[in-house]
Protein backbone atom coordinates (compact mmCIF):
# COMPACT_ATOMS: atom_id res chain seq x y z
CA UNK A 1 0.00 0.00 0.00
CA UNK A 2 1.06 3.73 -0.50
CA UNK A 3 2.99 5.23 2.32
CA UNK A 4 -0.23 7.32 3.73
CA UNK A 5 1.43 10.31 4.50
CA UNK A 6 2.77 12.62 1.42
CA UNK A 7 6.00 14.79 3.13
CA UNK A 8 6.44 17.21 -0.24
CA UNK A 9 2.32 18.33 0.42
CA UNK A 10 2.69 17.29 4.32
CA UNK A 11 -0.70 16.16 4.32
CA UNK A 12 -2.23 12.61 5.41
CA UNK A 13 -3.82 10.90 3.34
CA UNK A 14 -7.50 10.52 3.29
CA UNK A 15 -8.69 6.79 4.90
CA UNK A 16 -9.72 4.42 2.18
CA UNK A 17 -13.14 4.32 1.99
CA UNK A 18 -15.94 0.30 1.55
CA UNK A 19 -14.99 -1.18 -2.17
CA UNK A 20 -17.39 0.07 -4.84
CA UNK A 21 -19.45 -3.41 -5.76
CA UNK A 22 -18.75 -2.84 -9.60
CA UNK A 23 -15.00 -1.05 -10.91
CA UNK A 24 -15.34 2.60 -11.81
CA UNK A 25 -12.50 4.66 -13.66
CA UNK A 26 -11.36 7.50 -12.23
CA UNK A 27 -11.82 10.47 -15.09
CA UNK A 28 -9.07 13.05 -13.99
CA UNK A 29 -5.97 12.36 -11.67
CA UNK A 30 -2.79 13.99 -10.86
CA UNK A 31 -0.50 10.89 -9.53
CA UNK A 32 2.50 12.83 -10.08
CA UNK A 33 1.89 15.63 -7.51
CA UNK A 34 0.09 12.87 -5.22
CA UNK A 35 3.94 11.05 -5.72
CA UNK A 36 6.71 13.58 -6.51
CA UNK A 37 7.85 10.70 -8.34
CA UNK A 38 8.66 9.29 -12.18
CA UNK A 39 6.07 7.10 -14.02
CA UNK A 40 7.77 3.73 -12.81
CA UNK A 41 8.25 4.47 -9.51
CA UNK A 42 6.45 1.93 -6.84
CA UNK A 43 4.89 4.78 -5.07
CA UNK A 44 3.13 5.48 -8.16
CA UNK A 45 2.66 1.81 -8.38
CA UNK A 46 1.45 1.73 -5.07
CA UNK A 47 -1.20 4.47 -5.21
CA UNK A 48 -2.54 2.74 -8.56
CA UNK A 49 -2.44 -0.77 -6.66
CA UNK A 50 -4.54 0.66 -3.71
CA UNK A 51 -7.11 2.65 -6.21
CA UNK A 52 -8.20 -1.06 -7.16
CA UNK A 53 -8.36 -2.59 -4.23
CA UNK A 54 -11.74 -0.68 -3.15
CA UNK A 55 -12.90 -0.74 -6.72
CA UNK A 56 -11.41 2.00 -8.87
CA UNK A 57 -9.65 -0.28 -11.17
CA UNK A 58 -8.76 2.41 -14.49
CA UNK A 59 -7.84 6.29 -14.68
CA UNK A 60 -7.05 9.07 -16.52
CA UNK A 61 -4.02 10.71 -15.64
CA UNK A 62 -4.32 14.40 -16.97
CA UNK A 63 -1.75 17.17 -18.27
CA UNK A 64 -1.13 20.34 -17.57
CA UNK A 65 2.18 21.35 -18.66
CA UNK A 66 4.45 20.24 -21.03
CA UNK A 67 6.90 18.08 -19.16
CA UNK A 68 3.56 16.98 -17.01
CA UNK A 69 2.18 15.79 -20.37
CA UNK A 70 5.45 14.12 -21.36
CA UNK A 71 4.79 12.29 -17.71
CA UNK A 72 1.29 11.19 -18.32
CA UNK A 73 2.05 10.33 -21.77
CA UNK A 74 4.54 8.07 -19.99
CA UNK A 75 2.31 6.43 -17.08
CA UNK A 76 -0.55 5.71 -19.64
CA UNK A 77 2.66 3.60 -21.80
CA UNK A 78 3.60 1.75 -18.56
CA UNK A 79 -0.23 0.55 -17.79
CA UNK A 80 -2.20 -0.54 -20.08
CA UNK A 81 -5.84 -1.64 -19.42
CA UNK A 82 -4.93 0.97 -16.66
CA UNK A 83 -4.46 3.83 -16.93
CA UNK A 84 -4.86 6.49 -20.08
CA UNK A 85 -3.64 9.94 -20.43
CA UNK A 86 -4.68 13.28 -21.35
CA UNK A 87 -2.48 16.20 -22.28
CA UNK A 88 -2.40 19.93 -22.54
CA UNK A 89 -1.34 23.66 -21.18
CA UNK A 90 -3.06 25.04 -18.05
CA UNK A 91 -5.32 27.89 -18.86
CA UNK A 92 -2.72 29.23 -15.89
CA UNK A 93 0.03 27.72 -17.71
CA UNK A 94 -0.34 29.46 -20.92
CA UNK A 95 0.07 32.45 -20.45
CA UNK A 96 3.37 32.46 -18.54
CA UNK A 97 5.51 29.99 -20.21
CA UNK A 98 8.68 31.25 -21.20
CA UNK A 99 7.89 29.73 -24.93
CA UNK A 100 4.69 28.98 -25.68
CA UNK A 101 5.26 27.95 -29.67
CA UNK A 102 7.41 25.10 -28.45
CA UNK A 103 5.04 24.11 -25.79
CA UNK A 104 2.20 23.42 -28.23
CA UNK A 105 4.41 21.58 -30.27
CA UNK A 106 5.54 18.84 -27.57
CA UNK A 107 1.60 18.65 -26.56
CA UNK A 108 0.67 18.53 -30.27
CA UNK A 109 3.32 15.82 -30.54
CA UNK A 110 2.18 13.70 -27.22
CA UNK A 111 -1.32 14.04 -28.63
CA UNK A 112 -0.88 11.90 -31.22
CA UNK A 113 0.00 9.02 -29.12
CA UNK A 114 -2.38 5.82 -28.97
CA UNK A 115 -2.76 6.33 -25.30
CA UNK A 116 -3.26 9.67 -25.46
CA UNK A 117 -7.01 9.95 -25.34
CA UNK A 118 -7.48 13.40 -24.18
CA UNK A 119 -6.82 17.06 -24.74
CA UNK A 120 -6.55 18.58 -21.32
CA UNK A 121 -6.79 20.40 -19.11
CA UNK A 122 -6.93 23.41 -21.11
CA UNK A 123 -10.19 26.16 -20.29
CA UNK A 124 -10.50 29.40 -19.14
CA UNK A 125 -9.39 30.54 -15.34
CA UNK A 126 -9.94 34.00 -14.21
CA UNK A 127 -9.14 33.36 -10.43
CA UNK A 128 -5.61 33.49 -10.42
CA UNK A 129 -4.85 35.13 -14.18
CA UNK A 130 -5.19 38.45 -14.76
CA UNK A 131 -7.35 40.61 -17.26
CA UNK A 132 -4.23 41.65 -19.35
CA UNK A 133 -3.36 38.07 -19.47
CA UNK A 134 -7.02 36.33 -20.48
CA UNK A 135 -6.39 36.90 -23.84
CA UNK A 136 -3.48 34.63 -24.32
CA UNK A 137 -5.21 32.34 -21.93
CA UNK A 138 -8.08 32.41 -24.88
CA UNK A 139 -6.10 32.01 -27.39
CA UNK A 140 -4.63 28.60 -25.93
CA UNK A 141 -7.98 27.41 -25.24
CA UNK A 142 -9.00 27.58 -28.78
CA UNK A 143 -5.86 25.94 -30.22
CA UNK A 144 -6.69 23.00 -27.87
CA UNK A 145 -10.10 22.90 -29.03
CA UNK A 146 -8.87 23.09 -32.37
CA UNK A 147 -6.35 20.24 -31.72
CA UNK A 148 -8.65 18.03 -30.09
CA UNK A 149 -11.21 18.19 -33.43
CA UNK A 150 -8.22 17.46 -35.28
CA UNK A 151 -6.91 14.45 -33.30
CA UNK A 152 -11.00 13.42 -32.68
CA UNK A 153 -9.76 12.79 -29.27
CA UNK A 154 -12.03 14.47 -26.08
CA UNK A 155 -11.64 17.98 -24.76
CA UNK A 156 -11.13 18.03 -20.93
CA UNK A 157 -12.02 22.13 -19.75
CA UNK A 158 -10.91 23.32 -16.84
CA UNK A 159 -13.38 26.46 -15.65
CA UNK A 160 -12.85 28.63 -12.78
CA UNK A 161 -14.60 32.07 -12.39
CA UNK A 162 -15.01 31.88 -16.14
CA UNK A 163 -18.34 29.65 -17.23
CA UNK A 164 -19.95 32.59 -19.49
CA UNK A 165 -16.65 32.89 -21.37
CA UNK A 166 -16.34 29.08 -21.48
CA UNK A 167 -19.48 28.56 -23.16
CA UNK A 168 -18.89 31.15 -25.41
CA UNK A 169 -15.70 30.41 -26.58
CA UNK A 170 -16.88 26.65 -27.05
CA UNK A 171 -20.16 28.27 -29.22
CA UNK A 172 -17.40 30.25 -31.32
CA UNK A 173 -15.18 27.52 -32.28
CA UNK A 174 -17.25 24.29 -32.01
CA UNK A 175 -17.03 22.36 -29.56
CA UNK A 176 -15.10 18.68 -30.71
CA UNK A 177 -18.16 15.36 -30.11
CA UNK A 178 -16.50 14.96 -26.47
CA UNK A 179 -16.31 18.08 -24.80
CA UNK A 180 -16.06 17.43 -20.48
CA UNK A 181 -16.11 19.95 -17.71
CA UNK A 182 -14.23 18.25 -15.31
CA UNK A 183 -14.77 19.43 -11.81
CA UNK A 184 -17.97 20.92 -12.64
CA UNK A 185 -18.58 24.27 -10.86
CA UNK A 186 -21.48 25.38 -11.85
CA UNK A 187 -24.82 25.80 -11.18
CA UNK A 188 -28.09 24.02 -11.99
CA UNK A 189 -28.86 26.59 -15.28
CA UNK A 190 -25.17 25.78 -16.54
CA UNK A 191 -25.99 22.05 -15.75
CA UNK A 192 -29.29 22.73 -18.21
CA UNK A 193 -26.96 24.79 -20.67
CA UNK A 194 -24.17 21.41 -20.73
CA UNK A 195 -26.45 18.94 -21.06
CA UNK A 196 -28.43 20.86 -23.66
CA UNK A 197 -25.66 21.20 -25.42
CA UNK A 198 -23.95 17.49 -25.26
CA UNK A 199 -21.52 18.26 -22.75
CA UNK A 200 -20.01 16.03 -20.36
CA UNK A 201 -20.39 16.85 -16.74
CA UNK A 202 -17.44 15.06 -14.62
CA UNK A 203 -18.52 15.66 -10.52
CA UNK A 204 -15.83 15.67 -7.86
CA UNK A 205 -15.29 15.66 -4.20
CA UNK A 206 -16.48 19.03 -3.93
CA UNK A 207 -20.03 18.09 -4.79
CA UNK A 208 -19.94 16.48 -0.72
CA UNK A 209 -19.23 19.70 0.55
CA UNK A 210 -21.24 21.60 2.53
CA UNK A 211 -21.45 24.45 0.89
CA UNK A 212 -21.80 23.27 -2.63
CA UNK A 213 -25.99 22.66 -2.60
CA UNK A 214 -25.80 23.63 -6.22
CA UNK A 215 -23.81 21.27 -7.22
CA UNK A 216 -25.51 18.04 -5.64
CA UNK A 217 -28.68 19.51 -7.47
CA UNK A 218 -27.20 19.93 -10.73
CA UNK A 219 -25.59 16.02 -10.26
CA UNK A 220 -29.54 14.97 -9.97
CA UNK A 221 -30.21 16.11 -13.79
CA UNK A 222 -27.16 14.61 -15.49
CA UNK A 223 -28.41 11.95 -17.73
CA UNK A 224 -25.91 8.64 -17.30
CA UNK A 225 -24.37 8.88 -20.97
CA UNK A 226 -23.12 12.95 -20.06
CA UNK A 227 -21.89 11.60 -16.22
CA UNK A 228 -18.83 10.91 -15.02
CA UNK A 229 -16.82 10.79 -11.35
CA UNK A 230 -13.05 12.15 -10.73
CA UNK A 231 -10.80 12.92 -7.72
CA UNK A 232 -8.71 15.46 -9.36
CA UNK A 233 -6.56 14.45 -6.58
CA UNK A 234 -4.47 14.76 -4.88
CA UNK A 235 -6.83 17.95 -4.38
CA UNK A 236 -10.84 17.97 -3.03
CA UNK A 237 -10.70 15.42 -1.29
CA UNK A 238 -14.56 14.33 -0.57
CA UNK A 239 -16.25 14.81 2.68
CA UNK A 240 -15.91 13.47 5.94
CA UNK A 241 -11.69 14.10 4.93
CA UNK A 242 -12.02 17.43 3.42
CA UNK A 243 -8.42 18.88 3.44
CA UNK A 244 -6.81 15.94 3.73
CA UNK A 245 -4.70 14.41 0.64
CA UNK A 246 -6.93 13.19 -2.16
CA UNK A 247 -5.79 9.55 -4.60
CA UNK A 248 -7.90 7.90 -7.02
CA UNK A 249 -9.05 5.58 -3.81
CA UNK A 250 -11.27 8.08 -3.12
CA UNK A 251 -13.91 8.13 -5.66
CA UNK A 252 -16.23 5.36 -3.66
CA UNK A 253 -17.02 7.96 -1.54
CA UNK A 254 -18.07 10.74 -4.17
CA UNK A 255 -20.08 8.08 -6.46
CA UNK A 256 -21.89 6.75 -3.12
CA UNK A 257 -22.57 10.50 -2.61
CA UNK A 258 -23.80 10.95 -6.35
CA UNK A 259 -25.94 7.71 -5.85
CA UNK A 260 -27.78 8.76 -2.80
CA UNK A 261 -28.58 12.62 -4.20
CA UNK A 262 -29.63 10.89 -7.58
CA UNK A 263 -31.81 7.92 -5.57
CA UNK A 264 -29.98 5.65 -7.60
CA UNK A 265 -29.04 1.68 -7.18
CA UNK A 266 -25.29 2.28 -6.03
CA UNK A 267 -23.91 -1.16 -8.39
CA UNK A 268 -25.96 0.11 -11.46
CA UNK A 269 -24.48 3.54 -11.59
CA UNK A 270 -20.87 1.98 -11.20
CA UNK A 271 -22.05 0.26 -14.36
CA UNK A 272 -23.08 3.02 -15.84
CA UNK A 273 -20.43 5.58 -15.16
CA UNK A 274 -17.45 3.07 -15.82
CA UNK A 275 -19.30 2.07 -19.50
CA UNK A 276 -19.40 6.01 -19.96
CA UNK A 277 -15.86 6.49 -19.16
CA UNK A 278 -14.73 4.13 -22.40
CA UNK A 279 -17.32 5.74 -24.21
CA UNK A 280 -15.77 9.38 -23.51
CA UNK A 281 -11.88 8.19 -23.62
CA UNK A 282 -11.90 4.84 -25.19
CA UNK A 283 -10.64 1.41 -24.08
CA UNK A 284 -8.06 1.04 -21.32
CA UNK A 285 -6.63 -2.06 -22.93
Amino acid sequence: MADRHNRDIDREFAPLPEPLPVPVADAHAHLEIVTNDTPDSDSVRSIIEEAKSVGVDRLVQVGYSAEQSEWCAALAELYPGRVLAAVALHPNEAPVVKDLAADMAIIERLAHMPRVRAIGETGLDYFRTPPELRGVQQESFKWHIELAKKTNKALVIHDRDSHEDVLSVLLEVGAPEKTVFHCFSGDVEMAKTGIERGYILSFAGTMTFKNAPALREAVKLVPHSQLLVETDSPFLAPTPHRGMQNTPAQIPTIVRAMAAERGEDLAELCESLSKNTERVFGSFA
